[in-house]
């Protein structure tokens, strides 16, 4: 069964930080590559941050460049999102997502909500 679940999420004061966690599970985690995308209250859901399957190469929303960093463990199947300097329009519910190689198969984590409020 293939599950990816998010963790790490919650309210946090402007200009704080956040790490948030996908834990992967039930398929070959290294074949895919991994991204972290976002919804905000009636908006599109956007893509935040997306790592190659060996990790060599990153890329960014230029809304979040210089603030977040996305980084992966392939031995824990574990994709990572390192939030700083965090600014209340970064607001949203993150979601972890999984594509493989060829882009034919996808998964989506539940979501996990970050607040940046005072």
């Amino acid at each position: 069964q293939v599950q990816l679940v998010e963790s790490g999420g919650g309210l946090v004061q402007p200009g704080g930080s956040l790490r948030l966690s996908c834990a992967a599970s039930g398929f070959t985690f290294t074949r895919y590559r991994m991204s972290w995308y976002r919804q905000a209250p009636g908006k599109e859901r956007e893509l935040v941050a997306v790592i190659t399957s060996l990790g060599s190469i990153t890329n960014y929303a230029d809304s979040v460049k210089g603030r977040f960093a996305i980084s992966r463990d392939n031995a824990k199947n574990t994709v990572y999102l390192q939030m700083s300097s965090l600014k209340p329009e970064d607001t949203a519910v993150y979601y972890c997502n999984a594509i493989d190689n060829n882009g034919l198969v996808s998964y989506w984590g539940q979501g996990t909500q970050v607040t940046v409020s005072a």
